[in-house]
Protein backbone atom coordinates (compact mmCIF):
# COMPACT_ATOMS: atom_id res chain seq x y z
CA UNK A 1 0.00 0.00 0.00
CA UNK A 2 0.50 3.57 -0.44
CA UNK A 3 1.06 6.17 2.53
CA UNK A 4 -1.90 7.90 3.06
CA UNK A 5 0.06 11.23 3.04
CA UNK A 6 3.52 11.72 1.69
CA UNK A 7 5.87 11.62 4.91
CA UNK A 8 8.19 14.46 5.98
CA UNK A 9 11.65 14.64 5.49
CA UNK A 10 12.43 14.00 9.01
CA UNK A 11 9.99 10.80 8.80
CA UNK A 12 10.90 9.56 5.50
CA UNK A 13 14.96 9.74 6.83
CA UNK A 14 13.78 7.49 10.03
CA UNK A 15 12.02 5.19 7.79
CA UNK A 16 15.54 4.46 5.85
CA UNK A 17 17.26 4.62 8.98
CA UNK A 18 14.84 1.22 10.21
CA UNK A 19 14.59 -0.91 7.10
CA UNK A 20 18.80 0.21 6.77
CA UNK A 21 19.09 -1.27 10.12
CA UNK A 22 17.20 -4.38 9.54
CA UNK A 23 19.06 -5.27 6.50
CA UNK A 24 22.06 -8.01 6.29
CA UNK A 25 24.77 -5.08 5.25
CA UNK A 26 25.91 -7.66 2.72
CA UNK A 27 26.09 -4.92 0.19
CA UNK A 28 25.54 -7.56 -2.59
CA UNK A 29 23.48 -5.81 -5.31
CA UNK A 30 21.48 -8.57 -5.62
CA UNK A 31 18.12 -6.25 -4.60
CA UNK A 32 19.89 -4.29 -8.50
CA UNK A 33 20.84 -1.55 -5.44
CA UNK A 34 24.75 -0.71 -5.76
CA UNK A 35 24.46 -1.45 -1.73
CA UNK A 36 22.03 -1.81 1.06
CA UNK A 37 21.37 2.15 2.30
CA UNK A 38 19.65 2.92 -1.54
CA UNK A 39 18.03 0.09 -1.20
CA UNK A 40 16.27 1.07 2.04
CA UNK A 41 15.89 4.85 0.41
CA UNK A 42 13.96 3.13 -2.73
CA UNK A 43 11.71 1.03 -0.31
CA UNK A 44 10.87 3.72 1.92
CA UNK A 45 9.76 5.37 -0.71
CA UNK A 46 8.13 2.90 -2.32
CA UNK A 47 9.82 3.13 -5.64
CA UNK A 48 10.43 -1.08 -5.62
CA UNK A 49 9.02 -4.28 -3.32
CA UNK A 50 10.04 -4.88 0.10
CA UNK A 51 11.39 -8.51 -1.18
CA UNK A 52 14.38 -7.77 -2.96
CA UNK A 53 16.96 -8.63 -0.37
CA UNK A 54 18.62 -12.49 -0.77
CA UNK A 55 20.37 -12.30 1.84
CA UNK A 56 18.27 -11.56 3.93
CA UNK A 57 15.56 -13.94 3.36
CA UNK A 58 11.68 -13.72 4.64
CA UNK A 59 12.96 -12.60 8.34
CA UNK A 60 14.31 -9.51 6.78
CA UNK A 61 11.36 -9.37 4.43
CA UNK A 62 8.89 -9.62 7.30
CA UNK A 63 10.67 -6.89 9.43
CA UNK A 64 10.26 -4.21 6.63
CA UNK A 65 6.43 -5.24 5.94
CA UNK A 66 5.91 -4.14 9.53
CA UNK A 67 8.09 -0.97 9.49
CA UNK A 68 5.92 0.13 6.18
CA UNK A 69 2.48 -1.23 7.30
CA UNK A 70 2.37 -3.78 4.29
CA UNK A 71 1.74 -7.80 4.11
CA UNK A 72 4.70 -9.38 3.66
CA UNK A 73 5.64 -11.44 0.10
CA UNK A 74 7.69 -14.00 -0.48
CA UNK A 75 11.73 -13.81 -1.55
CA UNK A 76 11.67 -12.04 -5.28
CA UNK A 77 14.81 -14.31 -6.27
CA UNK A 78 15.06 -17.81 -5.40
CA UNK A 79 17.14 -18.10 -2.18
CA UNK A 80 20.34 -19.39 -2.91
CA UNK A 81 22.38 -21.78 -1.04
CA UNK A 82 24.93 -19.44 2.00
CA UNK A 83 28.58 -19.42 0.32
CA UNK A 84 31.26 -17.61 1.09
CA UNK A 85 34.24 -16.79 -1.01
CA UNK A 86 37.61 -18.73 -1.19
CA UNK A 87 41.12 -18.22 -2.68
CA UNK A 88 42.89 -20.74 -4.59
CA UNK A 89 45.87 -19.48 -3.24
CA UNK A 90 48.48 -21.66 -5.98
CA UNK A 91 46.69 -20.23 -8.11
CA UNK A 92 46.59 -16.58 -7.07
CA UNK A 93 48.98 -14.05 -9.34
CA UNK A 94 48.99 -11.07 -6.66
CA UNK A 95 46.96 -8.72 -9.37
CA UNK A 96 45.25 -6.95 -5.85
CA UNK A 97 42.22 -6.57 -8.97
CA UNK A 98 40.07 -8.20 -5.86
CA UNK A 99 40.47 -5.74 -3.41
CA UNK A 100 38.97 -2.96 -4.19
CA UNK A 101 35.85 -5.39 -5.52
CA UNK A 102 34.95 -6.17 -1.66
CA UNK A 103 32.55 -3.94 -0.06
CA UNK A 104 33.56 -4.84 3.30
CA UNK A 105 37.30 -5.73 2.85
CA UNK A 106 37.41 -8.89 3.45
CA UNK A 107 39.88 -9.80 1.09
CA UNK A 108 43.63 -9.29 2.28
CA UNK A 109 46.62 -9.18 0.80
CA UNK A 110 48.81 -6.92 -1.58
CA UNK A 111 49.56 -6.45 -4.98
CA UNK A 112 52.14 -9.32 -6.29
CA UNK A 113 51.65 -10.99 -3.04
CA UNK A 114 49.44 -13.98 -2.43
CA UNK A 115 45.74 -12.82 -1.24
CA UNK A 116 43.47 -14.98 0.74
CA UNK A 117 39.66 -14.08 2.20
CA UNK A 118 39.00 -13.72 6.01
CA UNK A 119 36.05 -16.16 5.99
CA UNK A 120 34.90 -14.41 9.33
CA UNK A 121 34.40 -11.06 7.15
CA UNK A 122 33.27 -12.42 4.18
CA UNK A 123 29.45 -11.38 3.24
CA UNK A 124 29.16 -13.81 0.55
CA UNK A 125 28.55 -11.59 -1.63
CA UNK A 126 30.44 -12.73 -4.47
CA UNK A 127 31.19 -9.62 -6.06
CA UNK A 128 34.81 -10.36 -6.25
CA UNK A 129 34.62 -13.76 -8.63
CA UNK A 130 34.36 -11.06 -11.89
CA UNK A 131 37.69 -9.54 -10.65
CA UNK A 132 40.02 -12.01 -10.97
CA UNK A 133 41.39 -12.47 -14.69
CA UNK A 134 42.51 -16.32 -13.53
CA UNK A 135 39.51 -17.17 -12.12
CA UNK A 136 40.94 -18.59 -8.87
CA UNK A 137 38.34 -16.99 -6.43
CA UNK A 138 35.09 -19.77 -5.60
CA UNK A 139 32.43 -19.99 -3.50
CA UNK A 140 32.01 -23.02 -1.21
CA UNK A 141 30.50 -23.62 1.85
CA UNK A 142 30.85 -22.12 4.80
CA UNK A 143 32.63 -23.79 7.82
CA UNK A 144 30.62 -24.67 10.44
CA UNK A 145 31.42 -22.27 12.74
CA UNK A 146 30.52 -19.50 10.73
CA UNK A 147 27.96 -16.72 11.00
CA UNK A 148 26.90 -13.97 8.89
CA UNK A 149 29.17 -10.59 9.91
CA UNK A 150 26.77 -8.78 12.33
CA UNK A 151 25.22 -6.21 9.93
CA UNK A 152 26.75 -2.87 11.78
CA UNK A 153 30.30 -4.58 11.48
CA UNK A 154 29.81 -4.93 7.93
CA UNK A 155 28.18 -1.44 7.49
CA UNK A 156 31.23 0.13 9.03
CA UNK A 157 33.46 -1.91 6.85
CA UNK A 158 31.47 -0.76 3.75
CA UNK A 159 31.66 2.61 4.75
CA UNK A 160 35.45 2.83 5.49
CA UNK A 161 35.77 1.12 2.11
CA UNK A 162 34.41 3.43 0.32
CA UNK A 163 36.04 6.00 1.94
CA UNK A 164 39.00 4.41 0.83
CA UNK A 165 38.22 4.28 -2.25
CA UNK A 166 37.20 7.59 -2.58
CA UNK A 167 41.04 8.91 -1.03
CA UNK A 168 42.70 7.10 -3.89
CA UNK A 169 40.77 8.10 -6.74
CA UNK A 170 41.14 12.17 -5.15
CA UNK A 171 44.82 10.93 -5.17
CA UNK A 172 44.84 9.59 -8.98
CA UNK A 173 42.79 12.85 -9.69
CA UNK A 174 45.29 14.61 -8.30
CA UNK A 175 48.57 12.94 -9.74
CA UNK A 176 47.36 13.22 -12.93
CA UNK A 177 46.45 16.71 -12.42
CA UNK A 178 49.99 17.54 -11.41
CA UNK A 179 51.35 15.14 -14.39
CA UNK A 180 48.74 17.49 -16.54
CA UNK A 181 50.16 20.63 -15.45
CA UNK A 182 53.85 19.63 -15.49
CA UNK A 183 53.30 18.24 -19.06
CA UNK A 184 51.78 21.82 -20.22
CA UNK A 185 54.85 23.59 -18.55
CA UNK A 186 57.31 21.83 -20.20
CA UNK A 187 55.14 22.09 -23.84
CA UNK A 188 55.05 25.77 -23.13
CA UNK A 189 58.59 26.10 -22.14
CA UNK A 190 60.07 24.34 -25.15
CA UNK A 191 57.28 26.32 -27.24
CA UNK A 192 58.86 29.65 -26.05
CA UNK A 193 62.45 28.39 -26.59
CA UNK A 194 61.93 27.50 -30.01
CA UNK A 195 60.39 31.12 -30.60
CA UNK A 196 63.34 32.37 -29.29
CA UNK A 197 65.27 30.32 -31.40
CA UNK A 198 63.45 31.35 -34.68
CA UNK A 199 64.14 35.40 -33.51
CA UNK A 200 67.70 34.32 -33.09
CA UNK A 201 70.17 36.05 -36.67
Amino acid sequence: MRFAAPLSELALTNLIDAIDAVLPQTQCTRCEYPACRPYAEAVAKQEIPLNRCEPGGEEVIAKIAHLLDQTSLPLFHPARPTQVAFIREEDCIGCARCLPACPVDAILGGRRWMHTVITEDCTGCDLCLKSCPVDCIEMRAPPSHWVLPEPNLSRQRYHAHLSRQIARRTNRDHDQDRAQRRATMIQNARAAMQARKNKAP
